[in-house]
């Protein structure tokens, strides 16, 4: 087992669990919530949906190791349009009020990394398409 795949399946688990969370929270709090919030920043208030759906799902998917690459493409995009829409006017560390984007920063770069290199150590994928290759190889 090599060092790299244990270090990504770290970051994998831990992108996953944050993302669930903030997910779940978003479902919790009440999504109309959220939904209001959005339409108050300018954006439609269907992507609330979106993007709760993303982070709850996706979480979970990429704590399994279920299409790890796409769901983290789907993460870096929601951290770039956080960042861009919300964080970046209030700086790197924030304002007092509401904290920077260093954070989402640091999701973006951990998202970009599994989006670019996968991560195969305990993933779900690796089960399943074994089971596919050997499939095919004796068919």
């Amino acid at each position: 087992m090599k060092k790299y795949e244990v270090g990504t399946l770290i970051l994998r688990v831990f992108l996953g669990i944050t993302f669930f969370i903030h997910g779940l929270v978003k479902f919790q709090g009440g999504i109309e919530n959220i939904v209001g919030w959005f339409e108050s920043i300018g954006l439609p208030g269907f992507m609330a949906y979106g993007v709760a759906l993303i982070e709850l799902v996706g979480g979970i998917a990429l704590v399994i190791g279920l299409g790890s690459r796409i769901v983290s493409a789907l993460f870096a995009l929601v951290m770039i349009g956080a960042i861009l829409k919300v964080k970046l006017a209030v700086g790197f560390l924030g304002n007092g009020q509401m904290a920077g984007y260093e954070l989402d920063l640091a999701f973006l770069a951990i998202s970009i990394f599994i989006a670019m290199n996968g991560s195969k150590l305990f993933a779900l994928d690796q089960i399943l398409f074994k089971a596919k290759e050997q499939k095919t190889t004796t068919a």
